[in-house]
């Protein structure tokens, strides 16, 4: 019996029009009332994380910024922190500068651009949070960020993805989760790790889990749980990894995992 289910959003718990289907939250509703542990486990900052627990009714640790953090949705307690340290954090201010790439930064679950442009308005304008303009990141960097992202068009940032993995090696994790998408964080904060902190902290054994992702920063947390989960939409390398490819996030995706791994099989125990 799975005792855990850890979601993505992007792609993944959200459809195209981010939000997430009836069907899904009755799903995931059926499976909490049965004592079920539900969490997401997400590249996005806590904040906008917590936005979707609170509307699906869930009182949990949440995983964010890739694994990064985990902290319960009251914000009373932080279970798991792994911040980009300060000697890397800086390194990644100058490559952004040489290169004239867009960077944001997170701190204190605060996000930061260096300038008010066009592409930090778009991003925030997606998931819904507040970002503020700080023109000298590298004073930030001094304590380290949660998280360090580049957004940039799709070849820049393979080329970027090849460079960062040969500069920092094992010193730093650095996962696309989106084609446009570069993120950067400490090597101990990935999906997967996280899932693991997590799980142990809740008596939960791994075969009890299910991971559920779409994209490649989402390959740790499949692979971890018991049961990894690749969606419909989800791209190749996920899916060839996967225990199971369920349908898209435009068609129940989610939804369908947890009625076919978790309700289902229930009502067959009870019968």
């Amino acid at each position: 019996m799975y005792k855990m289910i850890a979601i993505d959003l992007d792609g993944t718990l959200l459809n195209d029009e981010l939000i997430v289907s009836p069907r899904t939250v009755e799903a995931i509703q059926k499976a909490v009332e049965r004592g079920t542990v539900v969490t997401v486990a997400t590249g996005r900052m806590f904040r906008s994380a917590k936005q979707f627990a609170q509307q699906l009714g869930l009182n949990v640790p949440l995983i964010t910024y890739q694994g990064a953090l985990i902290q319960d949705v009251e914000e009373k307690e932080v279970m798991y922190e792994r911040p980009v340290p300060p000697k890397i954090a800086h390194k990644l201010i100058e490559i952004a500068n040489e290169k004239n790439m867009h960077l944001q930064v997170y701190q204190d679950d605060i996000l930061y651009a260096a300038s008010d442009n066009d592409i930090i308005r778009r991003y925030a304008d997606a998931v819904k949070v507040p970002y503020t303009v700080e023109p000298d990141l590298a004073k930030l960097a001094e304590r380290g960020f949660t998280k360090a992202l580049f957004i940039d068009a799709p070849n820049y940032i393979d080329d970027l993805q090849n460079e960062l993995r040969e500069l920092f090696g094992e010193r730093a994790n650095i996962a696309k989760s989106k084609p446009t998408y570069l993120e950067v964080t400490h090597p101990e904060a990935d999906k997967g790790i996280a899932l693991l902190h997590l799980a142990q902290k809740l008596g939960i054994d791994r075969s009890e889990i299910i991971g559920i992702g779409d994209n490649y920063n989402d390959l740790d947390l499949i692979t971890t749980a018991g049961l990894g989960v690749a969606m419909g939409n989800g791209v190749d390398e996920l899916k060839e990894r996967a225990d199971y490819i369920s349908l898209s996030n435009n068609e129940d995706g989610v939804g369908h995992v947890i009625e076919k791994f978790v309700l289902q099989p229930a009502v067959v125990a009870v019968d």
